[in-house]
This record gives C-alpha cells, structure tokens and sequence, in this order.
C-alpha cells in the first residue's frame, strides 16, 4: 500500500498514483489603518489541500472500476482518514474533486489509459480536531 484514503488503498492493483501535492496555508486577516500599515494578526491554520496525480491502465496497472469506487466515496461525502504506506497520517479528508483523461483508445472505444487527478481537503471539527470520518468498504 503506498497510500490509503478510508478503506481505498492506492497501489498497483487498485490506482497507482506517481505524484502527491501538497498545499497548506495559515490565516492572516489584516485590518487598514490610517497612516501605517494594515495591522495583521494569526488566526490560525487555513486549508490543507493533497492533489494525487495518477494513472490507470487497465489489465497492467489498476482497474477501470477504482475511480468509480472513488467517486461513490466522493458521493458519500464523509470524511476519511488518510495514510501513507509509512504510517504517517495525515488527517481527516473529503474528496473534493476527481478529473479524468481517458486517452489510447481501442476500436470499440476502450481507453488503454486513463490519467487521474483527485483533489482531497483536510476537515476539522469546530474544536480543531480531525473530523469524525468513515470508513469504506470501497477497495
């Protein structure tokens, strides 16, 4: 396993991601003042967005059907953990969005290939803890 979001395992068999973004901003709102600078002040953590890019080639790498089980996770709209094959967890996420690209066709318009994006955003609950989340059956 090299990553797993709720009970959906990213490897060879299933998706194989070969890039991992990460994007974390702080808050800082700022008030203007007159004849100074905008005085500003830390508010705390802001966003915490990981982008998976992948690809799928059915029968080599993957199956045709693991975005649709992403995508039924998607539907769900609970919030799943998120780990990586080292034990690192990462927090509580949603799946925000899932792109695809379906390219290499075949005669009866079968896809060799289809390239991944999915997009997952860090949810907390009011206190700034990880979000209950959920398990699925999804794998």
């Amino acid at each position: 396993m090299l990553l797993a979001l709720g009970m959906f395992d990213f490897s060879i068999d299933t998706a194989l991601f070969n890039q991992l973004q990460r994007r974390r901003n702080w808050r800082h709102p700022s008030g203007d003042r007159v004849g100074a600078r905008a005085v500003s002040q830390f508010a705390g953590q802001g966003d915490d967005i990981i982008t998976l890019g992948g690809l799928l080639a059915p029968g080599q790498i993957g199956h045709a059907e693991a975005l649709d089980d992403i995508a039924l996770m998607a539907d769900a709209g609970a919030a799943y953990p998120l780990l990586d094959g080292e034990g690192y967890v990462y927090g509580a996420f949603v799946i925000t969005d899932l792109d695809e690209t379906k390219r290499n066709f075949l005669v009866d318009g079968q896809a060799l290939t289809v390239d991944f994006v999915i997009t997952l955003k860090r949810v907390d609950d009011d206190q700034g803890e990880p979000a209950t989340v959920a398990s699925s059956g999804a794998a």
